[in-house]
């Protein structure tokens, strides 16, 4: 753990951990100013089918994801975190300002995969500086924390839209250029980070006999252990049914809302998740992450279940909470207990190992769930989500039922 001089904490966190959850706070104000809002323009500016929609988020996540595991691993070589993270918070911002630009559905496309680029670079080795920044009993808080005010910036941005667009005539275009100047502050943020290197090692690069252009090495799990790789693959199964939060919003428009239900709905899970993401961080340090994540699982499936079967006001706003339910227990916890299966040599390339066994399952859930959606409807979309679901967490309380927190 890097601690900063005589251990000084803003409001009881970390100032590393402080600053990134700011950092990530304007990010996320920025871009969900416009991710809120991309399923309505791509369907009723660009005419786009869900199947499209749903691939455009699956596609982009999935390319973060391996981008993720080459950068966590650049990380840990060169022992640079901050750096890495700079420049990928700041590639993503500026696409917000060309998407402002835009003139058809597969310059949507590129700008959305040059955002989730920027995501890739900075993700891993962020994660790492957080778990670098704090002592392991304060794990579950600060990644809690850090999700949390990512959320709060996910809660400000789709209510920020709702509120802006009818003043602004409905421009989309202009609303992405609103959100390009507010992601400006979240690099401006980094000014405060302080660079970590693990466990207070010497300051140089680390040489585990791979070179950069050794794909083949950086991409294998070979090296980690037994229960890492139990840890991925169950968390891989179950992405197999989780939609891109982008598809699962279009299922708002069922039930007859006008066009700002989409991001209302966005609001309504991100507001969920903000205020229990640290309640269940400090709940994870208690009793363990894993009884943690296998809550949020159930939960996911139970805000499925209710999505597939009732399309009323009430349910639909029930199912979208019980989503926030779910990111909340799952998001920051899940990258606690991966921090912890690794070895502090492997600590951002064991963080984009789990990102990309969720994005790359997204994508595969994005075209099978958006395909079935546009053949048949939202109920049966959901209704394969639920039967993987089901199946990735009967495999995460098998593969981790004799395992022990470390």
């Amino acid at each position: 753990m890097e601690t900063d001089k005589k251990d000084v904490k803003i409001l009881g966190l970390r100032p590393n951990v402080f600053w990134l959850g700011i950092v990530s706070l304007f990010n996320d104000f920025s871009g969900e100013m416009v991710y809120s809002v991309m399923p309505g323009f791509l369907t009723t500016v660009f005419g786009a089918p869900p199947i499209l929609v749903g691939f455009l988020e699956g596609f982009a996540d999935a390319l973060a994801s391996f981008l993720k595991i080459y950068f966590g691993w650049f990380s840990d070589k060169i022992r640079k975190r901050k750096f890495l993270s700079v420049i990928g918070y700041s590639l993503s911002t500026s696409t917000r300002w060309f998407l402002s630009l835009t003139g058809n559905f597969w310059q949507v496309f590129f700008l959305r995969a040059m955002d989730r680029v920027g995501k890739g670079l900075r993700d891993s080795p962020r994660d790492a500086l957080i778990s670098e920044s704090v002592a392991p009993g304060e794990l579950g808080k600060s990644f809690g924390y850090h999700r949390a005010m990512d959320t709060v910036g996910k809660v400000l941005g789709p209510l920020s839209a709702i509120i802006i667009l009818p003043l602004i005539l409905n421009d989309y275009r202009l609303l992405f250029q609103i959100a390009f100047v507010l992601g400006i502050f979240s690099v401006l943020s980094f000014v405060f980070v302080r660079e970590t290197h693990p466990k207070g090692e010497v300051l140089k690069p680390h040489d585990d006999g791979i070179k950069a252009s050794d794909l083949r090495k950086i991409f294998s799990l070979k090296e980690y252990s037994r229960e890492f790789k139990f840890y991925i693959l169950s968390i891989f199964i179950f992405g197999l049914g989780e939609m891109p939060v982008a598809l699962t919003l279009l299922k708002s428009k069922e039930a007859g809302l006008n066009g700002f239900s989409i991001p209302l709905m966005y609001f309504v899970t991100n507001l969920a998740f903000v205020l229990l993401a640290i309640p269940a961080g400090k709940l994870a340090d208690k009793i363990g992450e894993r009884k943690i994540v296998a809550g949020g699982f159930l939960a996911a499936i139970a805000a499925y279940a209710n999505l597939a079967v009732f399309t009323n006001m009430f349910n639909i706003v029930f199912g979208f909470i019980l989503l926030g339910l779910y990111f909340a227990m799952t998001d920051g916890v899940e990258r606690a207990l991966a921090s912890k299966l690794v070895a502090s040599t492997k600590q951002a390339a064991g963080q984009g190992f789990l990102n990309s066994a969720i994005g790359i399952s997204t994508l595969l859930s994005s075209l099978i769930g958006g395909g079935i959606w546009t053949k048949y409807g939202s109920g049966p979309a959901f209704g394969y989500g639920i039967i993987m679901m089901v199946i990735g967490l009967f495999s995460f309380i098998v593969l981790n039922r004799r395992k022990k927190e470390v």
